[in-house]
């Protein structure tokens, strides 16, 4: 392999860790990583993204559901909802301005580690109180549709809005890793005609990913308490942020 290749393998194994250990699949840390390697982001690093998104979203769930922190009817109750809004999603990328594309992903990330971070008023660790699913439910259709135009899973939103009404951040972290990997195959149907991925690199993403997501799982499932989840994935996304708004301001 060149040393390209191996920059992108060892970055993305790293990257496939932290999203597991968030439940996330690796698509929103992959889109700005691939973004240095790729030049064209709806063709080549969008639908690359959100294949990886669903494969390494499948690994997370499998080392979350071992250590029994998925909830099962909300997990496959928002699959459905994300599921259907995901292609509306990327149908509206094909013909949206990157820079607007780029510029949304920006606002998001950057609201939602303003939330990780804000001390919670819901139910900390250990707390049985009724999270709102209807919420969750009602949340997950512009959710969906967003990150389908991102060309990302819905994690990286939907598993913060899981906190925010009221699930434990593991139980959250379990759920988001269930009901994405859906979302991210379906939202693939629109770009299948016109991607340009290099299969082969995509093999060896693949595998790597896969790897360091169910590693990821299960070490938050083993070792990681709720709150410090709560802040490593606030944390995660300023730094995936700040990297993006330098490259676009020095590129």
């Amino acid at each position: 392999m060149g040393a390209e290749i191996w920059v992108m393998t060892i970055g993305l194994l790293v990257l496939s860790v932290a999203s597991g250990m968030l439940g996330l699949g690796v698509a929103f840390a992959a889109v700005p990583f691939l973004g240095f390697f790729m030049g064209d982001l709806v063709h080549e690093v969008q639908p690359l993204s959100l294949f990886l998104n669903g494969v390494t979203a499948i690994f997370a769930a499998v080392g979350f559901a071992k250590s029994g922190l998925v909830a099962w009817r909300p997990a496959l109750m928002l699959t459905a909802v994300a599921a259907a809004g995901a292609p509306l999603g990327s149908w509206l990328a094909q013909g949206t301005n990157p820079a607007w594309l780029w510029g949304l992903y920006l606002v998001a990330v950057g609201y939602l580690a303003f939330r990780m971070f804000q001390k919670s008023g819901g139910p900390s660790e250990g707390d049985l109180a009724h999270p709102r699913l209807g919420l969750a439910l009602i949340l997950a259709v512009p959710i969906s549709v967003v990150a389908g135009l991102l060309g990302v899973g819905p994690g990286f939103l939907l598993m913060p809005v899981l906190i925010v009404v009221g699930y434990q951040p593991k139980v959250a972290a379990g759920i988001t890793a269930v009901a994405v990997t859906l979302p991210s195959f379906t939202a693939l149907i629109p770009h299948v005609g016109t991607a340009e991925v290099d299969l082969g690199v995509a093999a060896i993403l693949v595998v790597v990913g896969a790897a360091g997501s169910f590693l990821g799982a299960r070490l938050t499932s083993r070792f990681v308490s709720g709150p410090t989840l709560k802040r490593a994935f606030g944390i995660l996304i300023v730094v995936m942020t700040a990297v993006k708004v330098v490259t676009i301001v020095t590129g």
